[in-house]
C-alpha cells in the first residue's frame, strides 16, 4: 500500500491563533486532512472533505451558519477529485470511501466518486438521518450523500486493537485497514487504523482538534478549538475518555503508532512533509 495525505478543504475562522495556535493575523488556518491510500483492490479514500458540488453551490448544501463560522474556503484546488486527478487518476478509481463521521467538512465529496463503497459506522448513518436540533441539522447534510449507490455499515466488537474496539474485516478493502469506534463527537464516530511498514497509522478523525493534546505533559488545547468541541459533541464523557485513551496510546512508546487529527494544520504540514521526503528518498 502507498498512503498520500491530502488537504480536502481550507476552513479559516476568525480568532487567529485562538483557533489554531500559530497565525499572526486575524484568520485562522485549519484543514481536512484526508488520506488516499493505493492498494491492489483500487484506491481508497479516508474522508473527503468538501467536494465539487460544496465548491459550485456551497449554500444549497451547507448551513450558512457553519459557511461563515469556519470561513470555508470554496476552491477546487481543495477537492479530493481535483487531487486524486493530478495524480493521473480518475474518479472511477476510487473503489471505496471510509469514512470517520458524516459531517459536512468530512463527507462532502461523496458524490464526486459515483462507482465508490462508502464504509461508516452504522449508528453514525442512524443520526446523521435522525435530524433534529440546530447543530445536527447544521452538521449533518443529506444533499452530500443522498446519491451515494453503495454503502456497507458497521456496529461496534470485535477483536481489540492496542486496547480499543475494532472492526476488522472491513469488507472489499485490505485486512490492514480497521475501523476504530471512538464515540463522543457524533454517536458514531470511529477513526481509522492502517498497518503500514512502519507501524501504525492512526486517522482519529475529530476525535481530538489541536496537536498538543497529545502533548506527554502540559496537554492543551485553544480555546477556539476547545470551544468547538463543546458546541459540536454528543457524549462529553464519551469523548473525554477516548482522547484520554488516545492521549495514552500517543505517549506509549512501547506502540509504533503515529496518529493525527483532522483539521491540524500543523500535524497536516508535518504529514506531508514526511511523505513528500519518502517520495525522494525512492526516487
Amino acid at each position: 500500500m502507498h498512503i498520500h495525505h491530502l488537504n480536502c478543504g481550507c476552513m479559516c475562522p476568525i480568532g487567529g491563533a485562538l483557533f489554531d495556535g500559530f497565525s499572526e493575523r486575524w484568520t485562522a488556518r485549519l484543514v481536512c486532512h484526508c488520506l488516499l491510500i493505493e492498494t491492489n483492490e483500487g484506491l481508497v479514500l479516508v474522508d473527503t472533505g468538501f467536494g465539487m458540488r460544496d465548491v459550485r453551490s456551497p449554500y444549497s448544501r451547507l448551513s450558512p451558519f457553519f459557511v461563515h463560522f469556519n470561513n470555508v474556503q470554496f476552491d477546487r484546488k481543495y477537492t479530493a477529485i481535483a487531487q486524486i486527478e493530478a495524480m493521473g487518476f480518475s474518479k472511477n478509481d476510487v473503489r471505496h470511501i471510509i469514512l470517520t463521521h458524516l459531517d459536512f467538512d468530512h463527507a462532502g465529496g461523496l458524490e464526486d466518486f459515483p462507482e465508490a463503497t462508502v464504509h461508516v459506522m452504522q449508528t453514525e448513518k442512524d443520526a446523521a438521518e435522525d435530524r433534529h436540533g440546530f447543530v445536527t441539522t447544521g452538521r449533518y447534510r443529506p444533499q452530500q450523500w443522498d446519491k451515494v449507490k453503495k454503502w456497507k455499515y458497521y456496529a461496534a466488537g470485535g477483536e481489540p486493537w492496542l486496547g480499543f474496539e475494532a472492526v476488522r474485516d472491513l469488507e472489499g478493502l485490505p485486512p490492514e485497514i480497521l475501523l476504530i469506534p471512538l464515540r463522543g463527537h457524533t454517536r458514531g464516530h470511529a477513526g481509522v487504523a492502517i498497518e503500514t511498514s512502519e507501524g501504525w497509522l492512526l486517522n482519529a478523525g475529530d476525535a481530538y482538534f489541536y496537536r498538543h493534546e497529545m502533548d506527554a505533559e502540559n496537554r492543551h488545547c485553544t480555546p477556539g478549538l476547545q470551544a468547538y468541541q463543546w458546541l459540536m459533541e454528543v457524549d462529553r464523557e464519551a469523548r473525554l475518555h477516548n482522547q484520554d485513551r488516545l492521549h495514552a496510546l500517543a505517549n506509549d512508546r512501547t506502540q509504533s503508532v503515529r496518529l493525527f487529527c483532522s483539521h491540524d494544520a500543523i500535524e497536516f504540514k508535518a504529514f506531508a512533509e514526511q511523505q513528500t521526503e519518502q517520495k525522494f528518498s525512492n526516487f
